[in-house]
């Protein structure tokens, strides 16, 4: 009887064996889960992009100063001076990260989008030249990255903030070449001709008045991912600090959505900046105080 009792019991733990093997396959017919990739791995991205500013400020050349004040799109239809390149690259390992932008423009500003500051009393100016500003600038910005602070999310999602640290180069060209004619108030020598003395000439101000400097800078940048194609980047730096009576600062805000292909990312992008810089003028007498601002839309390549 016990051993009877014993057979059965040793049938009933084999069929329970069989029945949850059949249910639970053993963890060595399991299949293994993709391999994720490795986070320390490099990563670049690659992106041009176009940025159509509008500006508003002044140039100086020689001592001698304009004020400039107009839209992208009054710039469009009445500047016969506009070109530009703009392109950006970042490589990323970890948490540590290096990048570089390049902006390369020329404005050109008719009559209408700009004006000379007088600097001799009585001397009125009535401009007839078609480009009377044409600014060409090269900016170069360069520093590392380092991701400070990651927040998961929902699958897929996640918000990160990164700490920069750079240099920003300008290179400024600023060219005011007006045709004007002046009248000058001597009262003394018109008293004594019994008539005003007016004289006419046309001349440009100045020409090829140049200015460039380097600044270091400072900044944050948020980094939110919606989904792995979507995502939106924030970003603000400043940069000069007072130093050689230089002082700037900038803004950024960018949505991209991807394609996701084998082996990399193709992503196009919107967004907008803004880029002020104060530099007081230099030796030679050639400075700016300008804010440059408007959209931005382009392409990048993640791989």
């Amino acid at each position: 009887m016990a051993a009877r009792s014993i057979l059965c019991r040793a049938a009933i733990a084999v069929l329970m064996a069989g029945s949850i093997g059949a249910i639970r396959p053993s963890l060595a017919d399991e299949p293994l889960p993709a391999a994720a990739g490795d986070p320390d791995d490099w990563r670049f991205r690659i992106a041009l992009y176009g940025w159509a500013p509008s500006v508003a400020g002044s140039v100086t050349a020689h001592g001698q100063t304009v004020d400039v004040n107009a839209s992208f799109i009054q710039i469009l239809q009445k500047s016969d001076s506009l070109i530009g390149y703009m392109g950006y690259f970042e490589a990323d390992k970890g948490r540590v990260g290096l990048y570089l932008d390049t902006v390369w423009a020329k404005l050109g500003f008719d009559s209408s989008l700009s004006s000379y500051r007088n600097p001799i009393a009585g001397l009125k100016i009535s401009t007839s030249s078609n480009t009377a500003v044409t600014y060409t600038f090269t900016i170069i910005e360069a520093g590392g990255l380092y991701e400070i602070a990651r927040w998961p999310g929902s699958p897929g999602s996640f918000t990160a903030l990164d700490g920069l640290l750079g240099f920003r180069y300008w290179n400024n060209s600023i060219d005011l070449n007006f045709d004007f004619v002046g009248t000058v108030d001597f009262t003394r020598l018109s008293n004594l001709l019994g008539r005003d003395v007016q004289f006419s000439r046309s001349f440009a101000i100045a020409r090829s008045g140049s200015i460039d400097w380097v600044d270091p800078l400072v900044g944050l940048r948020l980094r939110h991912q919606f989904t792995p194609s979507q995502d939106v980047m924030l970003r603000g730096d400043v940069g000069g600090f007072g130093f050689q009576n230089r002082f700037e600062w900038q803004a950024v805000g960018v949505y991209s959505y991807a394609w996701q292909f084998t082996g990399y990312q193709l992503a196009a992008l919107i967004g907008y900046r803004a880029l002020s810089v104060n530099a007081t003028n230099d030796f030679n007498g050639n400075g700016a105080n300008l804010i440059l601002h408007g959209p931005i839309i382009g392409v990048s390549v993640r791989f």
